[in-house]
Protein backbone atom coordinates (compact mmCIF):
# COMPACT_ATOMS: atom_id res chain seq x y z
CA UNK A 1 0.00 0.00 0.00
CA UNK A 2 1.96 2.65 -0.98
CA UNK A 3 1.26 6.59 -2.65
CA UNK A 4 2.41 8.19 -5.51
CA UNK A 5 2.80 11.69 -6.36
CA UNK A 6 -0.32 13.19 -8.25
CA UNK A 7 -0.21 13.56 -11.56
CA UNK A 8 1.54 16.39 -13.14
CA UNK A 9 2.55 17.72 -9.38
CA UNK A 10 5.64 19.69 -9.09
CA UNK A 11 7.68 20.27 -6.09
CA UNK A 12 6.72 22.45 -3.71
CA UNK A 13 8.08 25.88 -2.93
CA UNK A 14 9.78 25.70 0.56
CA UNK A 15 8.36 28.71 1.95
CA UNK A 16 11.09 30.90 4.39
CA UNK A 17 11.08 30.87 8.03
CA UNK A 18 8.27 33.05 9.34
CA UNK A 19 5.79 33.06 6.66
CA UNK A 20 2.84 30.49 6.64
CA UNK A 21 3.29 28.07 3.87
CA UNK A 22 2.72 24.50 5.04
CA UNK A 23 6.47 23.00 6.90
CA UNK A 24 7.35 18.71 5.33
CA UNK A 25 8.82 17.54 8.42
CA UNK A 26 10.32 13.56 8.44
CA UNK A 27 11.75 11.55 10.51
CA UNK A 28 14.72 9.20 10.07
CA UNK A 29 15.10 7.88 13.69
CA UNK A 30 13.37 6.23 16.07
CA UNK A 31 15.84 4.49 18.44
CA UNK A 32 19.77 4.13 18.39
CA UNK A 33 20.24 1.88 16.37
CA UNK A 34 17.56 2.47 14.27
CA UNK A 35 17.76 1.77 10.24
CA UNK A 36 21.22 3.24 9.02
CA UNK A 37 20.23 4.34 5.25
CA UNK A 38 17.21 6.11 6.60
CA UNK A 39 18.70 9.47 6.37
CA UNK A 40 19.74 9.20 3.25
CA UNK A 41 16.53 7.17 1.94
CA UNK A 42 14.13 10.66 3.81
CA UNK A 43 16.68 13.25 2.11
CA UNK A 44 16.87 11.61 -1.55
CA UNK A 45 12.98 11.19 -1.25
CA UNK A 46 9.95 13.33 -2.13
CA UNK A 47 6.39 13.31 -0.73
CA UNK A 48 4.06 14.48 -3.17
CA UNK A 49 6.82 15.93 -5.41
CA UNK A 50 7.94 17.65 -2.53
CA UNK A 51 11.65 17.57 -0.20
CA UNK A 52 11.67 17.64 2.97
CA UNK A 53 11.96 20.86 4.62
CA UNK A 54 13.13 19.30 7.80
CA UNK A 55 14.52 16.03 8.72
CA UNK A 56 14.12 14.84 12.41
CA UNK A 57 16.24 12.18 13.98
CA UNK A 58 15.18 10.80 17.83
CA UNK A 59 18.10 8.93 19.25
CA UNK A 60 17.37 8.71 22.76
CA UNK A 61 14.96 6.79 25.54
CA UNK A 62 15.71 6.32 29.31
CA UNK A 63 17.75 3.59 28.91
CA UNK A 64 19.79 4.71 25.56
CA UNK A 65 20.87 7.66 28.23
CA UNK A 66 22.12 4.83 30.56
CA UNK A 67 24.22 3.65 27.64
CA UNK A 68 25.96 6.72 26.85
CA UNK A 69 26.78 7.57 30.73
CA UNK A 70 28.61 4.03 30.48
CA UNK A 71 30.15 5.00 27.42
CA UNK A 72 30.78 8.22 29.00
CA UNK A 73 32.93 6.48 31.70
CA UNK A 74 35.13 4.77 29.44
CA UNK A 75 35.85 8.14 26.95
CA UNK A 76 34.95 11.12 28.29
CA UNK A 77 34.88 12.38 24.44
CA UNK A 78 31.71 9.96 24.04
CA UNK A 79 28.27 10.25 24.98
CA UNK A 80 26.52 11.14 21.45
CA UNK A 81 24.88 8.58 18.83
CA UNK A 82 27.93 7.79 16.80
CA UNK A 83 25.77 6.05 14.06
CA UNK A 84 24.41 9.46 13.41
CA UNK A 85 28.09 10.91 12.55
CA UNK A 86 27.75 7.69 10.13
CA UNK A 87 24.81 8.58 8.56
CA UNK A 88 25.78 11.91 7.46
CA UNK A 89 28.44 10.69 6.44
CA UNK A 90 26.59 9.82 3.05
CA UNK A 91 23.82 12.11 3.51
CA UNK A 92 25.26 15.67 4.39
CA UNK A 93 26.48 17.24 1.23
CA UNK A 94 22.59 16.36 -0.73
CA UNK A 95 20.70 17.95 2.39
CA UNK A 96 22.85 21.14 1.66
CA UNK A 97 21.88 21.42 -1.65
CA UNK A 98 18.37 20.44 -1.32
CA UNK A 99 17.78 22.96 2.06
CA UNK A 100 16.78 20.00 4.01
CA UNK A 101 17.53 20.91 7.58
CA UNK A 102 18.55 18.45 10.04
CA UNK A 103 17.31 18.29 13.56
CA UNK A 104 18.47 15.39 16.00
CA UNK A 105 18.80 14.86 19.87
CA UNK A 106 21.63 12.26 19.05
CA UNK A 107 24.01 14.75 21.48
CA UNK A 108 22.99 12.86 24.38
CA UNK A 109 25.42 13.87 27.32
CA UNK A 110 27.47 15.75 24.81
CA UNK A 111 25.82 17.55 22.31
CA UNK A 112 29.23 20.47 21.82
CA UNK A 113 31.05 16.89 21.00
CA UNK A 114 28.90 15.66 18.62
CA UNK A 115 28.56 19.23 17.46
CA UNK A 116 32.07 19.23 16.68
CA UNK A 117 32.18 15.71 15.32
CA UNK A 118 29.69 16.52 12.59
CA UNK A 119 32.11 19.93 11.79
CA UNK A 120 35.01 17.73 11.54
CA UNK A 121 33.11 15.20 9.02
CA UNK A 122 31.43 18.45 6.78
CA UNK A 123 35.18 19.39 6.07
CA UNK A 124 36.31 15.89 5.14
CA UNK A 125 33.41 16.09 2.80
CA UNK A 126 34.90 19.45 1.63
CA UNK A 127 31.30 21.07 2.91
CA UNK A 128 30.85 24.05 5.22
CA UNK A 129 27.12 23.35 6.89
CA UNK A 130 26.41 25.51 9.90
CA UNK A 131 26.17 23.75 12.76
CA UNK A 132 24.34 24.73 15.94
CA UNK A 133 24.00 22.95 19.62
CA UNK A 134 21.40 22.83 22.43
CA UNK A 135 22.74 22.08 25.55
CA UNK A 136 21.84 22.85 29.45
CA UNK A 137 19.59 19.98 30.05
CA UNK A 138 23.14 17.92 31.58
CA UNK A 139 22.79 18.17 35.21
CA UNK A 140 24.98 15.69 36.68
CA UNK A 141 27.65 18.11 38.01
CA UNK A 142 24.45 19.28 40.68
CA UNK A 143 23.20 16.20 40.76
CA UNK A 144 24.41 15.69 44.62
CA UNK A 145 22.51 18.95 45.51
CA UNK A 146 19.71 18.00 44.27
CA UNK A 147 19.47 14.10 45.94
CA UNK A 148 20.41 12.30 43.13
CA UNK A 149 24.23 10.71 45.04
CA UNK A 150 24.38 7.59 42.22
CA UNK A 151 23.04 9.44 39.60
CA UNK A 152 25.14 8.31 36.26
CA UNK A 153 23.06 10.90 33.88
CA UNK A 154 20.69 13.74 35.27
CA UNK A 155 19.24 15.09 31.99
CA UNK A 156 15.87 18.13 32.24
CA UNK A 157 14.13 17.56 29.34
CA UNK A 158 14.20 20.65 27.16
CA UNK A 159 11.75 22.09 25.20
CA UNK A 160 12.16 23.31 21.33
CA UNK A 161 12.44 27.64 21.90
CA UNK A 162 16.18 26.24 21.50
CA UNK A 163 16.06 24.23 18.39
CA UNK A 164 13.28 26.96 17.21
CA UNK A 165 16.17 30.08 17.74
CA UNK A 166 18.93 28.00 16.42
CA UNK A 167 16.83 27.59 12.91
CA UNK A 168 16.26 31.20 12.70
CA UNK A 169 19.91 31.85 12.80
CA UNK A 170 20.39 29.76 9.60
CA UNK A 171 21.90 26.69 11.70
CA UNK A 172 21.67 23.86 8.92
CA UNK A 173 22.41 21.20 11.81
CA UNK A 174 20.96 21.56 15.27
CA UNK A 175 22.07 18.86 17.49
CA UNK A 176 20.47 18.47 21.01
CA UNK A 177 21.34 16.79 24.74
CA UNK A 178 18.03 15.68 26.06
CA UNK A 179 14.67 17.35 24.73
CA UNK A 180 11.41 15.90 24.61
CA UNK A 181 10.52 13.75 21.62
CA UNK A 182 8.26 16.30 20.28
CA UNK A 183 10.61 18.88 20.27
CA UNK A 184 12.25 17.97 17.48
CA UNK A 185 9.54 18.76 15.47
CA UNK A 186 7.90 21.66 17.67
CA UNK A 187 11.29 23.69 17.52
CA UNK A 188 11.31 23.91 13.43
CA UNK A 189 7.52 24.79 13.59
CA UNK A 190 8.14 27.41 16.03
CA UNK A 191 10.92 29.03 13.77
CA UNK A 192 8.81 28.70 10.62
CA UNK A 193 5.53 29.96 11.76
CA UNK A 194 7.19 32.27 14.57
CA UNK A 195 4.58 31.05 16.87
CA UNK A 196 4.57 32.94 20.36
CA UNK A 197 5.24 30.33 23.82
CA UNK A 198 1.39 31.33 24.74
CA UNK A 199 0.05 30.12 21.57
CA UNK A 200 -0.94 26.58 23.59
CA UNK A 201 -3.12 25.52 20.89
CA UNK A 202 -0.67 25.63 17.78
CA UNK A 203 1.98 24.04 20.16
CA UNK A 204 0.01 21.48 21.51
CA UNK A 205 -0.73 20.44 17.55
CA UNK A 206 2.74 20.44 16.78
CA UNK A 207 3.78 18.45 19.65
CA UNK A 208 0.99 15.95 18.68
CA UNK A 209 2.56 15.61 15.24
CA UNK A 210 5.94 15.46 17.00
CA UNK A 211 4.81 12.26 18.93
CA UNK A 212 3.22 10.57 15.84
CA UNK A 213 6.61 10.86 13.80
CA UNK A 214 9.39 10.78 16.51
CA UNK A 215 9.11 6.77 16.69
CA UNK A 216 10.13 6.59 13.12
CA UNK A 217 7.75 3.50 11.19
CA UNK A 218 5.90 2.22 14.39
CA UNK A 219 3.39 5.46 12.75
CA UNK A 220 3.45 3.21 8.95
CA UNK A 221 2.57 0.01 9.94
CA UNK A 222 5.58 -0.55 12.27
CA UNK A 223 4.67 -2.78 15.36
CA UNK A 224 1.07 -2.28 14.19
CA UNK A 225 -1.56 -4.91 15.54
CA UNK A 226 -3.59 -5.00 12.30
CA UNK A 227 -0.91 -5.68 10.19
CA UNK A 228 -2.74 -8.40 8.56
CA UNK A 229 -5.41 -5.72 7.40
CA UNK A 230 -2.77 -3.89 5.90
CA UNK A 231 -0.87 -7.04 4.34
CA UNK A 232 -4.79 -7.84 2.99
CA UNK A 233 -5.25 -4.42 1.48
CA UNK A 234 -1.89 -4.90 -1.05
CA UNK A 235 0.62 -3.99 1.45
CA UNK A 236 3.93 -5.53 0.49
CA UNK A 237 5.99 -7.26 2.80
CA UNK A 238 8.78 -7.08 1.31
CA UNK A 239 9.42 -3.70 1.14
CA UNK A 240 10.73 -1.92 3.72
CA UNK A 241 8.21 0.51 5.93
CA UNK A 242 8.55 4.17 4.57
CA UNK A 243 9.33 6.74 7.78
CA UNK A 244 6.89 9.17 8.28
CA UNK A 245 6.11 13.00 7.22
CA UNK A 246 4.14 15.51 8.88
CA UNK A 247 2.79 18.33 6.69
CA UNK A 248 2.17 21.35 9.43
CA UNK A 249 0.30 24.34 8.95
CA UNK A 250 0.53 27.37 10.90
CA UNK A 251 -2.45 26.42 13.08
CA UNK A 252 -0.69 23.68 14.26
CA UNK A 253 -2.84 21.59 12.08
CA UNK A 254 -1.00 18.49 10.61
CA UNK A 255 -1.64 15.90 7.88
CA UNK A 256 0.85 12.90 8.51
CA UNK A 257 2.01 11.05 6.00
CA UNK A 258 5.12 8.89 4.45
CA UNK A 259 7.61 9.35 1.11
CA UNK A 260 5.89 8.57 -2.25
CA UNK A 261 6.65 4.91 -3.25
CA UNK A 262 7.94 4.16 -0.07
CA UNK A 263 6.53 0.54 2.14
CA UNK A 264 4.15 0.57 4.58
CA UNK A 265 0.47 2.49 5.52
CA UNK A 266 -0.21 5.49 7.22
CA UNK A 267 -3.71 4.59 8.28
CA UNK A 268 -5.93 6.28 11.35
CA UNK A 269 -5.19 3.42 13.14
CA UNK A 270 -1.50 3.18 12.41
CA UNK A 271 -1.33 6.71 13.84
CA UNK A 272 -3.51 6.00 16.76
CA UNK A 273 -1.19 3.30 17.53
CA UNK A 274 1.90 5.75 17.47
CA UNK A 275 -0.80 8.43 19.76
CA UNK A 276 -1.61 5.73 22.37
CA UNK A 277 1.78 4.61 22.92
CA UNK A 278 3.56 5.43 26.35
CA UNK A 279 1.40 8.04 27.58
CA UNK A 280 -0.47 8.25 31.00
CA UNK A 281 -3.57 10.60 31.24
CA UNK A 282 -5.09 12.57 28.80
CA UNK A 283 -2.94 15.32 29.72
CA UNK A 284 0.71 15.11 27.66
CA UNK A 285 3.40 17.35 29.70
CA UNK A 286 5.57 18.73 28.25
CA UNK A 287 8.55 21.75 28.76
CA UNK A 288 6.44 23.98 26.32
CA UNK A 289 2.92 23.02 26.32
CA UNK A 290 0.55 20.51 27.98
CA UNK A 291 -1.36 18.85 25.15
CA UNK A 292 -4.65 17.78 25.86
CA UNK A 293 -4.77 14.29 23.91
CA UNK A 294 -8.26 13.95 24.52
CA UNK A 295 -8.94 16.53 21.59
CA UNK A 296 -7.30 15.22 19.12
CA UNK A 297 -9.18 14.29 15.76
CA UNK A 298 -8.14 12.23 12.99
CA UNK A 299 -9.49 11.60 9.36
CA UNK A 300 -8.10 9.95 6.21
CA UNK A 301 -8.01 12.29 4.07
CA UNK A 302 -6.14 10.10 1.12
CA UNK A 303 -4.08 7.08 0.52
CA UNK A 304 -1.51 7.58 3.43
CA UNK A 305 -2.63 10.28 4.15
CA UNK A 306 -4.44 11.08 8.02
CA UNK A 307 -5.61 14.52 8.95
CA UNK A 308 -4.93 15.85 12.21
CA UNK A 309 -7.02 18.43 13.90
CA UNK A 310 -8.79 20.11 16.78
CA UNK A 311 -5.73 19.68 19.15
CA UNK A 312 -6.01 21.98 22.34
CA UNK A 313 -3.83 23.04 24.71
CA UNK A 314 -2.65 25.05 27.82
CA UNK A 315 0.22 26.24 29.68
CA UNK A 316 3.00 23.82 30.63
CA UNK A 317 3.67 22.75 34.10
CA UNK A 318 6.15 25.07 36.37
CA UNK A 319 8.54 22.24 37.41
CA UNK A 320 11.22 20.60 34.52
CA UNK A 321 11.05 16.48 34.29
CA UNK A 322 14.60 15.27 34.73
CA UNK A 323 15.33 11.81 33.54
CA UNK A 324 17.93 10.37 36.13
CA UNK A 325 19.69 7.16 35.86
CA UNK A 326 21.79 5.40 38.90
CA UNK A 327 23.96 2.89 38.65
CA UNK A 328 21.83 -0.46 40.62
CA UNK A 329 24.55 -3.12 40.71
CA UNK A 330 25.68 -6.13 38.55
CA UNK A 331 23.01 -8.78 36.75
CA UNK A 332 22.87 -11.99 35.02
CA UNK A 333 21.42 -14.89 33.74
CA UNK A 334 21.14 -18.33 32.72
CA UNK A 335 18.30 -20.54 30.88
CA UNK A 336 17.91 -24.47 31.34
CA UNK A 337 15.98 -26.35 28.92
CA UNK A 338 13.28 -28.74 30.07
CA UNK A 339 12.36 -31.33 27.76
CA UNK A 340 9.67 -33.97 27.84
CA UNK A 341 7.77 -35.02 30.75
CA UNK A 342 7.71 -33.94 34.56
CA UNK A 343 9.05 -31.04 33.45
CA UNK A 344 7.68 -29.65 36.34
CA UNK A 345 9.38 -31.89 38.89
CA UNK A 346 12.60 -31.16 36.91
CA UNK A 347 12.25 -27.61 37.62
CA UNK A 348 11.91 -27.84 41.52
CA UNK A 349 14.70 -30.16 41.81
CA UNK A 350 16.81 -27.90 39.89
CA UNK A 351 15.88 -24.97 42.28
CA UNK A 352 16.28 -26.87 44.84
CA UNK A 353 19.87 -27.87 44.13
CA UNK A 354 21.00 -24.51 42.90
CA UNK A 355 19.30 -22.32 45.37
CA UNK A 356 20.93 -23.06 48.39
CA UNK A 357 24.37 -22.12 46.78
CA UNK A 358 23.26 -18.40 45.25
CA UNK A 359 24.50 -16.06 47.43
CA UNK A 360 23.43 -13.00 45.38
CA UNK A 361 21.36 -10.37 46.84
CA UNK A 362 17.94 -11.29 44.38
CA UNK A 363 17.38 -14.50 42.38
CA UNK A 364 14.82 -14.70 39.98
CA UNK A 365 13.19 -17.81 38.42
CA UNK A 366 11.00 -17.50 35.36
CA UNK A 367 7.54 -19.38 35.36
CA UNK A 368 7.17 -22.54 33.79
CA UNK A 369 4.90 -22.72 30.94
CA UNK A 370 4.17 -26.91 29.37
CA UNK A 371 5.35 -28.21 26.28
CA UNK A 372 3.25 -29.47 23.75
CA UNK A 373 1.93 -32.77 24.56
CA UNK A 374 3.14 -35.78 22.07
CA UNK A 375 5.29 -33.67 20.16
CA UNK A 376 6.52 -33.88 16.68
CA UNK A 377 9.99 -31.81 17.43
CA UNK A 378 12.47 -31.94 20.26
CA UNK A 379 12.03 -28.19 20.12
CA UNK A 380 8.32 -28.49 20.44
CA UNK A 381 8.58 -30.71 23.49
CA UNK A 382 10.90 -28.38 25.49
CA UNK A 383 10.38 -25.15 27.66
CA UNK A 384 12.61 -22.98 29.23
CA UNK A 385 13.37 -21.79 32.93
CA UNK A 386 15.62 -18.62 33.66
CA UNK A 387 17.08 -17.69 36.87
CA UNK A 388 18.47 -14.40 37.06
CA UNK A 389 20.24 -13.18 39.77
CA UNK A 390 21.36 -9.89 40.93
CA UNK A 391 23.64 -8.20 43.89
CA UNK A 392 25.23 -4.90 44.72
CA UNK A 393 28.45 -6.63 43.69
CA UNK A 394 29.52 -8.38 40.60
CA UNK A 395 30.82 -11.46 42.35
CA UNK A 396 27.75 -12.95 43.45
CA UNK A 397 26.28 -12.90 39.55
CA UNK A 398 29.48 -14.52 38.24
CA UNK A 399 31.52 -17.39 38.96
CA UNK A 400 29.57 -17.72 42.16
CA UNK A 401 26.53 -17.90 39.98
CA UNK A 402 27.61 -19.53 37.51
CA UNK A 403 29.95 -22.03 38.45
CA UNK A 404 27.28 -24.05 40.65
CA UNK A 405 24.72 -23.95 37.49
CA UNK A 406 27.84 -25.71 35.16
CA UNK A 407 28.60 -28.10 38.26
CA UNK A 408 25.15 -29.52 37.76
CA UNK A 409 25.40 -30.99 34.29
CA UNK A 410 25.93 -34.68 35.09
CA UNK A 411 24.13 -34.07 38.65
CA UNK A 412 20.53 -32.65 38.35
CA UNK A 413 17.56 -33.54 36.24
CA UNK A 414 16.88 -35.98 33.08
CA UNK A 415 18.59 -33.68 29.61
CA UNK A 416 20.37 -30.90 31.78
CA UNK A 417 21.36 -28.42 29.18
CA UNK A 418 21.76 -24.68 28.83
CA UNK A 419 20.95 -22.57 25.75
CA UNK A 420 24.74 -20.96 25.67
CA UNK A 421 27.42 -20.77 27.74
CA UNK A 422 27.07 -18.96 31.20
CA UNK A 423 27.66 -15.55 30.26
CA UNK A 424 29.56 -12.51 32.42
CA UNK A 425 27.79 -10.18 34.89
CA UNK A 426 26.79 -7.00 33.56
CA UNK A 427 25.78 -3.84 34.88
CA UNK A 428 22.58 -2.36 35.30
CA UNK A 429 21.11 1.21 36.08
CA UNK A 430 18.16 2.20 37.57
CA UNK A 431 15.94 5.04 35.97
CA UNK A 432 13.78 7.48 37.91
CA UNK A 433 11.89 10.57 37.30
CA UNK A 434 12.71 13.72 39.16
CA UNK A 435 11.73 17.51 38.84
CA UNK A 436 13.43 20.30 39.27
CA UNK A 437 12.60 24.27 39.21
CA UNK A 438 13.10 25.85 35.87
CA UNK A 439 16.12 28.29 37.40
CA UNK A 440 18.21 25.61 38.22
CA UNK A 441 18.30 24.80 33.96
CA UNK A 442 20.48 27.12 31.68
CA UNK A 443 18.47 26.42 28.40
CA UNK A 444 21.63 27.30 26.48
CA UNK A 445 21.74 27.34 22.19
CA UNK A 446 25.52 28.15 20.73
CA UNK A 447 25.04 29.22 17.32
CA UNK A 448 27.44 28.37 14.35
CA UNK A 449 29.13 31.10 15.14
CA UNK A 450 29.95 30.15 18.14
CA UNK A 451 27.29 32.48 20.14
CA UNK A 452 25.58 31.67 23.68
CA UNK A 453 22.41 32.31 23.86
CA UNK A 454 19.61 31.46 26.87
CA UNK A 455 15.79 30.46 25.88
CA UNK A 456 14.05 32.32 28.36
CA UNK A 457 11.57 30.18 29.56
CA UNK A 458 7.62 30.59 29.36
CA UNK A 459 5.42 33.20 30.62
CA UNK A 460 2.66 31.35 32.08
CA UNK A 461 2.74 27.96 33.83
CA UNK A 462 -0.34 25.83 34.99
CA UNK A 463 -1.47 23.09 36.63
CA UNK A 464 -2.83 20.04 34.51
CA UNK A 465 -6.11 17.95 35.72
CA UNK A 466 -4.11 14.82 35.97
CA UNK A 467 -7.39 13.09 36.80
CA UNK A 468 -9.29 14.25 33.40
CA UNK A 469 -10.99 11.76 31.18
CA UNK A 470 -10.36 9.13 33.81
CA UNK A 471 -13.01 6.22 33.16
CA UNK A 472 -16.02 7.39 35.71
CA UNK A 473 -16.90 4.10 37.86
CA UNK A 474 -19.33 2.54 36.90
CA UNK A 475 -19.20 3.53 33.22
CA UNK A 476 -22.97 4.72 32.09
CA UNK A 477 -23.75 2.01 29.63
CA UNK A 478 -26.10 -0.67 28.27
CA UNK A 479 -26.55 -3.63 30.40
CA UNK A 480 -24.77 -6.41 27.96
CA UNK A 481 -27.35 -9.26 26.34
CA UNK A 482 -26.20 -12.26 25.31
CA UNK A 483 -22.53 -12.96 24.69
CA UNK A 484 -19.96 -14.84 23.53
CA UNK A 485 -16.46 -15.65 24.97
CA UNK A 486 -13.45 -14.81 22.42
CA UNK A 487 -9.98 -12.67 22.36
CA UNK A 488 -10.51 -8.89 23.21
CA UNK A 489 -8.15 -8.53 19.65
CA UNK A 490 -11.22 -9.72 17.51
CA UNK A 491 -11.33 -5.79 17.09
CA UNK A 492 -9.34 -4.31 19.01
CA UNK A 493 -6.10 -2.68 18.56
CA UNK A 494 -2.95 -2.41 21.21
CA UNK A 495 -0.07 -0.48 21.77
CA UNK A 496 1.82 -0.69 24.78
CA UNK A 497 5.22 -0.16 26.24
CA UNK A 498 7.11 1.22 29.26
CA UNK A 499 7.96 4.48 31.57
CA UNK A 500 9.78 3.81 34.19
CA UNK A 501 8.49 0.96 36.12
CA UNK A 502 5.07 1.86 35.06
CA UNK A 503 3.25 -0.02 31.39
CA UNK A 504 1.13 1.26 29.39
CA UNK A 505 -1.38 -0.15 26.74
CA UNK A 506 -3.68 1.84 24.63
CA UNK A 507 -6.46 -0.35 23.24
CA UNK A 508 -8.52 1.34 20.12
CA UNK A 509 -11.48 -0.16 18.26
CA UNK A 510 -10.21 -1.24 15.06
CA UNK A 511 -11.47 1.41 12.17
CA UNK A 512 -12.92 -1.33 9.65
CA UNK A 513 -16.10 0.19 8.33
CA UNK A 514 -18.14 -2.04 10.63
CA UNK A 515 -21.24 0.17 11.39
CA UNK A 516 -21.12 -1.14 14.68
CA UNK A 517 -18.02 1.10 15.27
CA UNK A 518 -19.78 3.83 17.99
CA UNK A 519 -21.20 0.61 19.72
CA UNK A 520 -17.79 -1.25 20.21
CA UNK A 521 -16.53 1.94 21.36
CA UNK A 522 -18.75 2.44 24.28
CA UNK A 523 -18.64 -1.23 24.81
CA UNK A 524 -14.57 -0.78 25.06
CA UNK A 525 -14.58 1.85 27.66
CA UNK A 526 -17.45 -0.45 29.74
CA UNK A 527 -15.57 -3.24 30.26
CA UNK A 528 -11.87 -1.94 30.78
CA UNK A 529 -12.24 -1.32 34.12
CA UNK A 530 -9.33 -1.59 36.77
CA UNK A 531 -11.13 -5.12 38.15
CA UNK A 532 -11.00 -5.94 34.42
CA UNK A 533 -7.44 -4.91 33.87
CA UNK A 534 -6.32 -7.23 37.00
CA UNK A 535 -8.08 -10.38 35.44
CA UNK A 536 -6.57 -9.75 31.98
CA UNK A 537 -3.02 -9.01 33.42
CA UNK A 538 -2.88 -11.63 36.60
CA UNK A 539 1.22 -9.65 37.36
CA UNK A 540 -0.79 -6.75 38.22
CA UNK A 541 -3.74 -8.36 40.87
CA UNK A 542 -1.20 -7.73 43.70
CA UNK A 543 -0.48 -4.25 42.98
CA UNK A 544 -1.34 -1.30 44.92
CA UNK A 545 -4.63 -0.54 45.21
CA UNK A 546 -4.66 2.12 42.64
CA UNK A 547 -2.32 1.03 40.23
CA UNK A 548 -4.68 0.30 37.85
CA UNK A 549 -5.50 3.69 36.19
CA UNK A 550 -7.78 4.11 33.00
CA UNK A 551 -8.49 6.96 30.90
CA UNK A 552 -10.79 7.46 27.77
CA UNK A 553 -9.70 9.00 24.26
CA UNK A 554 -13.16 9.30 22.83
CA UNK A 555 -12.35 10.62 19.48
CA UNK A 556 -10.09 8.08 18.76
CA UNK A 557 -12.15 5.07 19.94
CA UNK A 558 -9.41 4.48 22.86
CA UNK A 559 -8.62 3.81 26.22
CA UNK A 560 -5.53 4.02 27.36
CA UNK A 561 -4.20 1.79 30.85
CA UNK A 562 -1.37 2.65 32.92
CA UNK A 563 -0.62 -0.33 35.07
CA UNK A 564 2.05 1.58 38.18
CA UNK A 565 4.97 -0.57 38.98
CA UNK A 566 4.02 -3.40 36.95
CA UNK A 567 7.79 -3.37 35.79
CA UNK A 568 9.11 -2.62 38.73
CA UNK A 569 12.23 -0.54 38.89
CA UNK A 570 12.14 -0.03 34.81
CA UNK A 571 13.70 -1.44 31.81
CA UNK A 572 17.40 -2.02 32.83
CA UNK A 573 16.90 -3.40 36.25
CA UNK A 574 13.62 -5.54 35.13
CA UNK A 575 13.85 -9.40 35.82
CA UNK A 576 10.32 -9.77 33.54
CA UNK A 577 10.14 -11.37 30.33
CA UNK A 578 9.17 -8.40 28.72
CA UNK A 579 11.02 -5.41 30.86
CA UNK A 580 10.11 -2.68 28.15
CA UNK A 581 5.93 -4.28 27.94
CA UNK A 582 6.53 -4.39 24.35
CA UNK A 583 4.18 -7.37 23.72
CA UNK A 584 2.10 -6.28 26.89
CA UNK A 585 -0.59 -4.80 24.65
CA UNK A 586 -0.41 -7.85 22.58
CA UNK A 587 -0.60 -10.47 25.22
CA UNK A 588 -3.69 -8.55 26.71
CA UNK A 589 -5.70 -8.80 22.87
CA UNK A 590 -4.88 -12.62 22.73
CA UNK A 591 -7.00 -12.99 26.25
CA UNK A 592 -10.54 -13.98 25.97
CA UNK A 593 -13.10 -11.20 27.25
CA UNK A 594 -16.89 -11.59 27.14
CA UNK A 595 -18.62 -9.89 23.74
CA UNK A 596 -22.02 -9.01 23.00
CA UNK A 597 -23.58 -10.62 19.98
CA UNK A 598 -24.61 -7.28 19.01
CA UNK A 599 -21.37 -6.33 18.66
CA UNK A 600 -19.87 -8.92 16.45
Amino acid sequence: MTSDPAPGATPATTAAPGTPGTLLVGNCSGFYGDRLSAMREMVEGTTRGRHLDVLTGDYLAELTMLILGKDTMKDPALGYARTFVRQLEESLGLALERGVRIVANAGGLNPAGLAEKVREVARGLGLDPAVAHVEGDDLRAEAREHGWHDALTANAYLGGFGIAAALREGADVVVTGRVTDASLVLGPAVAHFGWAPTDHDALAGAVVAGHVLECGTQATGGNFSGFRALLEAGMDPAVPLGFPVAELAADGGSVITKPDGTGGAVTCDTVTAQLVYEIQSTRYLGPDVTTHLDSVRLEQVGPDRVAVSGVTGQAPPERLKVCVNELGGWRNSIELVLTGLDTEAKAAWVRAQLEPRLSAQSVTWSQLAQPQPNAPTEEAASVLLRCTVMDPAAGPCAKAFTGPAVELALASYAGFTLTGPPPQPTPYGVYRPAYVERAAVAHTVVHADGRREVVPDPVDFSEADHDAGRRPSPYPAPADTLNRRMPLGSFVHARSGDKGGDANIGLWVARDGSPRYDARVTWLAKVMSPRKVRELVPEAADLAPDAVEIHLLPHLGAVNVVIHGLLGRGVAASTRFDPQAKGLGEWVRSRSVHVQEGLL
